[in-house]
């Protein structure tokens, strides 16, 4: 008797495998993985060889402030590219000004735009942090709640709570973050460093606690995003987290400060982030100063890209196409060997799954089956090129096919 799949990918390459594997799917689950499936598929794909992957992870995005670049102009992103990095708060000031034009309404709008990328690059998974504070109060969470439910089973979006300009700077934000948590954001987020005191930097991260603590969700926060080396909010973060045992739910974004730091120190903290389970996210295209990545991951610290901006005040560019900034990340952090160009597919793969927290993920029997079919054969050939995969796959379905008429499924 020939047992019918419903999906069969026939000559897949995977990572780390020798020779080609058949891939089947039921119900949404990978099934098998073996030199031949035997049986046939209701839809079988021929990957010619190709790579077949699990879907990327963007663990880190502003989706609130989306192709906004052409709106507040390139004043913020001069500051914020400065060569030491010395000039991020005034960037962030001269940024926070289109948060006064904040609309539900357009902000879905652009964000959409971005979810199309996402799928189209095979990004399926999206940490998505929104501004909320007394310019921006709850519009953006709105509009990413309502995005999020659109594309559900489609992209997983996470919303972060996210306090740009600060919690005791900006009196009355945290009022709003309260709400954020309490209307569905998945994810308290914060800024510590840029308050004006040490002092204040700790209540900032406090607060930030009691609220994930109220409600059981997971922190991410920006640490450290200014090249000043006497900064130590990452450091500040890790300890709160060990104090407060929220084990490997926390994770620190950007923290170019490290760049500034001695060894000794780096050392120090990354027995710290290991103690905590904490993850680090950088987005070294995004500003001159970027966190020692490599150093981090071999003293066993979790480390992943992601994109951060797309088209905003602070970046001019992006796609949301994470083997976009792989290739990037390759040329800012020097990383050319083909050990190098692994990691780097690690850091937008199951290093960013792992910094926010997803459950079933990966290209093995029993998983969900979310998967990328590629034309190039090798992790090499897959960053230098940055393609758009042939298909994307999702729950064992196709949402996406790369063709002169391509379109999506949803």
């Amino acid at each position: 008797m020939v047992e019918v799949y419903d999906l069969v990918i026939r000559r897949a390459r995977l990572y780390g495998v020798e020779g080609l594997r058949d891939i089947a799917v039921v119900n949404g689950i990978i099934d098998s993985i073996s030199e031949h499936v035997r049986g046939r598929g209701e839809f079988e794909i021929d990957a010619d060889g190709g790579l077949v992957t699990e879907p990327f992870v963007n663990p880190h995005l502003h989706l609130c402030k989306v192709y906004t670049f052409r709106l507040i102009g390139d004043e913020a992103t001069r500051s914020y590219q400065s060569s030491g990095m010395e000039h991020s708060l005034e960037a962030i000031e001269i940024a926070s000004r289109v948060k006064e034009r904040y609309r539900e309404e357009w902000i879905y709008s652009n964000a959409e735009k971005a979810v199309a990328e996402a799928i189209r690059h095979g990004t399926l998974y999206i940490r998505a942090f929104a501004d909320t504070d007394t310019k921006a109060r709850l519009e953006a969470v709105k509009a990413l709640i309502k995005l999020r439910e659109r594309y559900k089973g489609i992209v997983d979006i996470q919303i972060v709570a996210f306090p740009q300009d600060g919690i005791i700077r900006d009196q009355g934000s945290e009022e709003y973050l309260w709400k954020a948590v309490e209307s569905g954001a998945d994810v308290a987020g914060g800024i510590p460093w840029i308050e004006y005191s040490r002092e204040d930097m700790e209540k900032h991260i406090d607060t930030v606690f009691r609220i994930a603590l109220e409600y059981d969700r997971d922190i991410a926060m920006l640490t450290d995003d200014t090249g000043d080396p006497y900064l130590d909010t990452t450091e500040m973060l890790a300890s709160k987290t060990i104090k407060n045992k929220w084990f490997n739910r926390v994770v620190a974004c950007h923290a170019r400060a490290l760049a500034l730091k001695p060894y000794p120190y780096l050392d120090r903290l990354a027995g710290l982030l290991r103690k905590a389970g904490m993850s680090l996210v950088s987005d070294p295209h995004t500003g001159p100063l970027h966190l020692p990545i490599k150093y981090m991951v071999k003293r066993g610290v979790n480390v992943a890209l992601g994109q951060d901006d797309i088209s905003d005040a602070y970046y001019p560019y992006g796609r949301n196409n994470m083997l976009e900034v792989a290739f990037l990340a390759s040329h800012i952090t020097w990383s050319m060997t083909l050990r190098d160009m692994d990691l780097l597919y690690e850091m937008i793969t199951w290093r960013a799954a792992k910094a926010i927290g997803l459950n079933n993920y990966g290209l093995k029997i029993s998983s969900r089956a979310d998967l990328l079919i590629h034309r190039a054969k090798s992790i090499y050939e897959l960053i230098w090129y940055h393609e758009k995969p042939r298909y994307v796959i999702r729950n064992g379905k196709i949402i996406y096919e790369h063709t002169e008429t391509e379109k999506i499924n949803i």
